[in-house]
């Protein structure tokens, strides 16, 4: 009789989890999905500009139920791409591998990963990578002003604009324009390309263009290259409205009364 009632106690004690776990439902018999990184940040160290690099962020589905990656995406400058399965089962590994192209950066810099998943905790994780790039010697050129506003101007009128050409870098800079409507000037005398400028140097310049038969909007773009490598061309804007003389007196004419 007494071991009847042993049994039978441990059977109600069986039946009665049973019941407890389907009633519960399933969050109870199963841990959801859950992503684990072996490490979130990588550090490239010190490379050489232009050079091209790449690393593979492993992870591993730390739940019990499958791990679903909806997406992959990065900050401006690097790619990224799930180089495993969409779908990753309980224990199992995944990787996402990054590349990362240093051509025209310099100095520290960082760039961002966001993973997005099923994980109810952290549904977007973050990545990161950093690299130091070093900067071979070289000419660097700046512009100033990168747009002029002329105004109003008459119909075969002149354009004149005044602009800084400087070298930021540690070798000689060399610029050069083959715009033929438009003239240099460095003070009163002409500008002969290629313009060269000394290491630590500027020079401050007069842009002049003639536009004969143009009227209405002016939108005009000067191109000047150099052998700046991380900017071998700049664009210098001239932006303005050309009238013709008919034009202008009939503006004369209504607005006169104004100018007294």
């Amino acid at each position: 009789m007494k071991m009847w009632f042993i049994r039978n106690q441990g059977l109600t004690l069986i039946i009665g989890a049973v019941l407890l776990l389907s009633l519960a439902g399933p969050g109870l018999a199963a841990k959801p999905p859950k992503i684990k990184f072996d490490r979130d940040i990588w550090d490239f160290g010190k490379v050489k500009q232009g050079a091209t690099l790449t690393y593979e962020f492993s992870f591993k589905n730390d739940g019990g139920t499958k791990l679903n990656i909806k997406n992959v995406e990065t900050s401006c400058g690097c790619t990224a791409a799930l180089v495993s399965a969409n779908t990753v089962d309980p224990g199992q590994e995944g990787k996402i591998k990054v590349s990362f192209n240093a051509t025209g950066y310099s100095g520290t810099v960082a760039k961002y990963i966001y993973v997005d998943t099923d994980d109810r905790d952290q549904p977007r994780f973050q990545l990161k990578i950093t690299a130091n790039v070093e900067v071979p010697p070289s000419a660097r050129i700046d512009l100033n002003p990168y747009a002029q506003e002329v105004g109003l101007l008459l119909e075969g009128e002149e354009v004149e604009a005044k602009l800084t050409l400087a070298n930021k870098g540690e070798l000689e800079l060399q610029v050069d324009c083959n715009q033929k409507s438009a003239s240099f000037f460095a003070g009163s005398k002409a500008v002969t390309f290629p313009l060269r400028i000394a290491a630590g140097k500027d020079v401050a310049l007069t842009l002049k263009m003639a536009l004969p038969n143009r009227v209405g909007v002016l939108r005009e773009y000067v191109v000047l290259r150099s052998n700046d490598p991380q900017r071998p061309s700049l664009t210098f804007s001239l932006n303005g409205y050309i009238v013709t003389k008919a034009e202008l007196k009939e503006l004369f004419n209504r607005h006169k009364d104004l100018l007294k």
